[in-house]
């Protein structure tokens, strides 16, 4: 394989890619550039005053964009067939992190929520890396759903429970809900009868109404996200804050690095409420262009998805997009008070190597589906013992 194929900006392949593939290689890439810029104006406070380096966020930041790089192109260059077969190697491996982070002592406890492993001096979330694997195998399964047998069935839904289940001991009933709703969404464009999705959603609301209710903090941000001013120094501090960088960005925004809000009054501005930041510099005007550069991405995939020949490959393709997108919108309404504030970090922006290297990995993979949806390659029927070793990649 030709390293230069590692480095996605210097792609000499992309011209004989589909029109699809092209688009969302380039909207990829403004996005996670947009992702940088906003990023260096919202870490540089916090990074002066906990590390006496302003760029501290943003050098790490650079180094998982690298990284993941290597896993996007991975993505792009890897046949669907491959991926597809071999997925459930990287879900069990990522699922027994997930179980080991449950082990006192082992896991990493950060902000009272243990969501993290460490392994050496880098700092993990498994969570965050099984999106792209629950992805693959949820488009695996359901797309053979009424071909494989009601064992095969119930033993792959049992260990998408416990995923899920594993997730929301961490604490994490944000990021649980999500990989429910991806499920969800790939259940139904698979065409699963509505009796049983009706049963997983009343499942993954009693489940949420029962973490709620044992967790306190929980219910507190519930509540505080009815009426953040009860409690504006307590409960109610981020969503006001948030709500107030939001609301000074006016039509146009106080421009880049000038925001009021990120000089530590706004908490966790470089993560989870860096869309607040955002909305203070580039105002009305420059979050509507986010809006529509989301909306595009989302048009594309779904083209991808109703193009594609394989149901396999469509399920992967609704999959990826709810992955990105969704994450993204629900970003977004936390920060904007349309839903209780969660932990769930916005994609390509926020934060954090896991993230950025899982969320690339899915915008390769829906590349990869536009690619392979709309190009032919004849292949000999004897090939050369070396070719044939190196067949699964193009």
């Amino acid at each position: 394989m030709d390293l230069r194929y590692l480095i996605p900006f210097f792609d000499p392949k992309v011209q004989t890619w589909a029109i699809e593939a092209r688009i969302l290689r380039w909207l990829t890439f403004v996005w996670l550039f947009l992702g940088l810029v906003v990023l260096f104006s919202a870490s540089y406070p916090a990074g002066t005053t906990e590390y006496g380096d302003g760029l501290y966020f943003f050098k790490r930041q650079l180094i998982w964009v690298l990284v993941g790089a290597v896993g996007f192109n991975l993505s792009v260059y890897t046949r669907l067939s491959f991926m597809l077969q071999t997925a459930k190697v990287g879900f069990i491996a990522i699922f027994i992190l997930l179980v080991l982070i449950l082990i006192p002592g082992v896991g990493t406890t950060i902000n009272g929520a243990t969501r993290w492993i460490s392994i050496g001096s880098i700092v993990i979330q498994p969570s965050e890396l099984m999106k792209p694997f629950l992805v693959l195998q949820a488009a695996h399964l359901f797309s053979r759903w009424n071909r494989v047998s009601w064992i095969v069935r119930s033993i792959w839904l049992s260990i998408f429970g416990l995923v899920l289940g594993a997730i929301l001991l961490e604490p994490n009933l944000s990021t649980t809900a999500l990989c429910g709703i991806i499920l969800w969404f790939i259940a139904l464009a698979a065409g699963l009868p509505y009796f049983y999705l009706t049963g997983i959603a009343l499942c993954g609301f009693l489940l949420a109404t029962i973490s709620v209710s044992i967790n306190d903090y929980q219910r507190k941000r519930i509540m505080s996200f009815t009426n953040p001013w009860a409690d504006p120094m307590g409960d109610g501090y981020q969503l006001i804050q948030s709500l107030l960088a939001v609301g000074s960005g006016g039509m146009w925004g106080s421009g880049l690095g000038l925001s009021q809000q990120k000089l530590h009054f706004l908490p966790i501005q470089y993560s989870d409420f860096i869309f607040s930041v955002y909305a203070e510099e580039f105002g009305f005007v420059g979050s509507l262009l986010l809006f529509i550069l989301l909306i595009s991405y989302s048009i594309i995939a779904l083209r991808v998805a109703f193009k594609a020949r394989f149901m396999e490959h469509q399920l992967l393709a609704i999959g990826a997009m709810t992955a990105l997108v969704g994450q993204s919108l629900i970003n977004i309404a936390v920060a904007t008070g349309a839903l209780p504030t969660t932990g769930l970090p916005f994609p390509l922006f926020s934060y954090g190597g896991s993230s950025m290297v899982g969320s690339l990995i899915l915008c390769g993979l829906l590349i990869r589906v536009a690619r392979e949806e709309n190009q032919g390659e004849v292949i000999p029927l004897k090939q050369p013992r070396s070719r044939r070793r190196r067949s699964y990649m193009r």
